[in-house]
This record gives structure tokens, C-alpha cells and sequence, in this order.
């Protein structure tokens, strides 16, 4: 694969972006593509490891060798149909993905590993302007009709396969546009909404029907959709946002991540005005919670206009290099330093916010922390200490809670009578994809909890498998580590 040598010649390069001062007056992408001669270096980096641990990194098992030897031999358009073959969507991954292959590459034991994630964003974007993503309608129709309830990552690549195999897909979301969170909760400096519409051109084209505005389980019953459909793949994410129940949590001012970045993207979408606008201009502002989601709501308030941005983080601050007890080649929890908080937010590590802070008409005005320490014993969980006389007083205006999630909304699921897990997720196993109710499958978050869009989109193909062999009783779609007939 690739170049023998080409480890020991050639250094680890990625994108560069463009300078901050530029890239946060507007929210466009701001990465500064590589060109062809660079980009078949990285390709050449790719070792003869003998086994590529960056499959079993891959959760969609990734033929990520093949496409870096294509691609290290100038090969594009090979490139593009083997990654293609497991992945239906690389220009999501290769802008979004944390790279999990990357910590599992062979020559990321002693050395920077190969680019693995760039090299995959720019192979798809060379074949959308090469014009080799076309669509490609099933050649056979079977008289299975199929609703896939959610169109983010793992619907939309349900719907996709699921529509290979020849069954009349259609998509319910309830949104006014389809894409899920990659569309309402990732910012378009990160990804541009283009990127998603292009891909939903194909999907039209390939005969997928998208019903959106429809609220499933409000608008349409779930005895509506067994009685209309003959299977059902529920992909509607985990939704339900984590609360800090502290006093103060009700104030004006204290807003969830998910409705801050969502409003936003619909605000560069062209949308003019809201009910309850949601804006960090000229305000200090604190993000609380030190994951993707802070990051972006960092990012956003700074291209507000916000006259201070502060990152809490309860837990202690990781090592950038691989911790103790997370050898190679599993995911490491190091420190993570986004581009957004490199635009101008300060960090605070192992800090508790106590309480909220509002003035006589409800508005937040401020908040109050302390400093925690995280108490090991063996065998039992980390338990959480406040350090005494470490409360300080913080001034904030806006106070953005991004804490992750705690399941998926259950309406639906109630209707039809579907078990769930202790985690407030649908019940379905990775046997089959099928919860306890014949016919009703589930993908993505609402199946196995807040996850990486890589899962989510692995989850929507290996459902999809599961669902054909549910209505024909075998199946020709493939399951992870299978690869794909060879599509572009």
C-alpha cells in the first residue's frame, strides 16, 4: 500500500485554515485545501503494516489502504468508488469525523499517522467536481414500501441502501429541511449546508421521497405508519438534552446548546427573524461543557460578536498524548484544541457551576463556580469533590449549556409499544436492528445513545441489511467489513 518508503520520506500535513482574524467574520468553510502533489505524498505514507488496524478502527470499516494507494498513484477515480463502497457519505466524515482510524494507524504507534480523514474529504470532492457522483436508481423496484423516520446520518444512509436493494423509501422529517443535526446542529464553518443539499440531489434522483415539516408521532401515528408501510427504521437521533438543575437554571439567558446553534444555522439560512432571538453579540459569555458542541457554540459566539468567550469543563484536563491505560490502538481521550477554541475562548478545567445569577427582571447577569476534584478508588467509580474555598463569582450575560444528551424522545416508541434500555434508547440489538415490535427498526443515537456521525452512518447501512433480509428474507446489501458493489 502506497509508498514503502514513503513513511520514512515524507512528514504528517493537513489542511491549513485561514487566518483567524479572516475566517470568523463569516461562516464559511475556512480550510485551505492541499494540492494533488501533497496529497499523493500523504497517500504514500500509508504502510505495508501487514494488518491495518485502521479497519477495526473504522466503524464503518473503511478499505482505507485501497484508497490511499489509488490515491498515492493518482488513481482518483479508484479511489473514490472503493471508498464509496463502505461509506455513503465521505464528504460528511471527512469534514466531521474525529478520525478514529487515525489513532488506530500502524505508523501512529511511534510516528504522526497517515491523514487518513483529509485524504478521504478530498477524494469525494474531487469526484462531485469530476462529476463521477452521479445517481443510480435501482434497476428493479420490489413492491416494499419502507419509512425511515429521521433524516440525519443514520437515516439517510438507511434510506440509501435500503433504496439500492429496489424497496420505495420514504423519509419523514420533522424540520423544515432534511439533514438532522448535520444540518441544524453543526455550523456551516464547519460544513456548509451545500455539501448536504448536493448529496440530497442524488438521493431525489435515485427515487428517495423526502416528506419534511411532519412531526412522526404527532402528524402521522405510528399505527399510521405500520399500517402504510410494510417496515419502519426509526433513526430520529438522541434528543433529549441533559439539564443543569441548579438554582438559577430559569433564568433568561441560560440556553441550550440546541436551540442556540440550531436557530443560528437557520439564521445563515436566510431565515430573518425568531420568537426568542438568541444572539451572543456584546455579551460575556460562558459555554459549559468542553465537547464538539461547546466547541461549536464557541465558535458561533465569537462570530456573534461576544465580548468575552468562557469553555467550562468539570473533568481535569486531558494530556495531549496518549493517557496510561489507553495503549495503542484504542481511542485515546486526550486533549482536544478545536479551531474554535483557538479563535479566542479561554478554558477552565475541573469546575463546577453552583449557581445562576439574575437580576430583578429574570435576566442572567452572572454565575458562581468552584474549583472539583475527581476522588479514585479501586474499583469503584471517580466520585466528584468540591474543593472548599474555591468559589468565584463570573460575569455572563449568556449562558449556553452544552452537556450532551440523555436519550431519544420516546413518542413514537410509546405508541407502537416499543421497549427501550436503561438509557432511554430504543431497544433493538445489533442481531437484527429490530425492536420487540415485527417490522420496526431502529438506527443511529436513538439506538445506541449520543455517538460519532462514523457510527450513525454505519448503523443506517448494517439496519438497512437487516431490514431486506426482514422483507425478502435474504439479503445482497452489505455488512460492515463486506464493502459495497463498486458505486461512485
Amino acid at each position: 500500500m502506497g509508498k514503502i518508503t514513503g513513511f520514512l520520506e515524507f512528514d504528517r500535513k493537513v489542511e491549513s485554515y485561514a487566518p483567524v482574524e479572516e475566517r470568523v467574520k463569516s461562516y464559511h468553510e475556512f480550510t485551505v485545501p492541499m494540492n494533488e502533489p501533497e496529497l499523493k505524498d500523504q497517500g504514500a505514507r500509508c504502510m505495508d503494516c501487514g494488518i491495518p488496524f485502521c479497519h477495526s478502527g473504522c466503524p464503518l470499516g473503511n478499505l482505507i489502504p485501497d484508497f490511499n494507494d489509488a490515491v498515492y498513484r493518482g488513481k482518483w477515480e479508484k479511489a473514490a468508488k472503493i471508498l464509496h463502497s463502505t461509506n455513503n457519505f465521505p464528504e460528511f466524515t471527512g469534514r466531521l469525523c474525529p478520525a478514529p482510524c487515525e489513532e488506530a494507524c500502524v505508523l501512529g504507534i511511534n510516528e504522526d499517522p497517515v491523514t487518513i480523514e483529509n485524504i478521504e474529504k478530498n477524494i469525494v470532492e474531487t469526484a462531485f467536481s469530476k462529476g463521477w457522483i452521479v445517481a443510480e436508481p435501482p434497476e428493479n423496484r420490489t413492491d416494499k414500501k419502507v419509512a425511515v423516520v429521521g433524516s440525519g446520518p443514520a437515516g439517510l444512509a438507511a434510506a440509501q441502501q435500503l433504496n439500492r436493494a429496489g424497496h420505495t423509501v420514504t423519509v419523514f422529517e420533522r424540520d423544515e429541511k432534511p439533514g438532522g443535526l448535520l444540518r441544524y446542529g453543526i455550523p456551516d464553518f464547519k460544513m456548509e449546508k451545500n455539501v448536504i443539499d448536493r448529496r440530497l440531489k442524488v438521493l431525489e434522483e435515485e427515487g428517495i421521497e423526502f416528506k419534511c415539516g411532519v412531526n412522526v408521532g404527532k402528524d402521522i401515528t405510528g399505527e399510521e405508519l405500520q399500517n402504510d408501510f410494510d417496515a419502519v427504521v426509526l433513526s430520529g437521533g438522541a434528543t433529549i438534552r441533559r439539564k443543569l438543575p441548579i438554582e438559577g437554571a430559569d433564568l433568561k439567558g441560560v440556553v441550550q446548546a440546541m436551540d442556540f446553534l440550531p436557530q443560528n444555522n437557520r439564521r445563515v439560512d436566510g431565515v430573518k427573524s425568531f420568537e426568542n432571538e438568541i444572539l451572543a453579540t456584546g455579551k460575556d459569555v460562558v459555554v459549559i461543557g468542553g465537547g464538539d458542541t461547546g466547541s461549536d457554540c464557541i465558535g458561533t459566539s465569537i462570530r456573534h460578536g461576544a465580548t468575552s468567550v468562557s469553555n467550562f469543563e468539570i473533568m481535569p484536563m486531558s494530556t495531549t498524548e496518549r493517557p496510561e491505560g489507553q495503549p495503542w490502538p484504542f481511542w485515546p481521550m486526550r486533549l482536544k484544541t478545536s479551531t474554535s477554541h483557538k479563535e479566542g475562548a479561554e478554558r477552565f478545567f475541573s469546575i463546577s457551576t453552583k449557581k445562576f445569577l439574575g437580576d430583578k427582571d429574570g435576566n442572567l447577569t452572572g454565575l458562581i463556580t468552584s474549583q472539583v476534584e475527581w476522588i479514585k478508588t479501586p474499583g469503584q467509580r471517580p466520585q466528584l469533590k468540591e474543593v472548599p474555598g474555591t468559589e468565584k463569582e463570573w460575569k455572563c450575560e449568556l449562558a449556553l449549556l452544552a452537556l450532551g444528551f440523555t436519550g431519544s424522545e420516546m413518542t413514537i416508541a410509546d405508541q407502537l409499544g416499543i421497549e427501550a434500555d436503561d438509557r432511554t434508547n430504543i431497544k433493538a440489538t445489533e442481531e437484527n436492528y429490530m425492536t420487540n415490535v415485527p417490522g420496526i427498526f431502529a438506527a443511529g443515537d436513538q439506538r445506541r445513545g449520543q455517538s460519532l456521525i462514523v457510527w450513525a452512518i454505519s448503523e443506517g447501512r448494517q439496519a438497512a441489511y437487516h431490514v431486506d433480509k426482514y422483507l425478502m428474507g435474504e439479503s445482497a446489501l452489505p455488512l460492515k467489513g463486506e464493502g459495497d458493489l463498486p458505486r461512485v
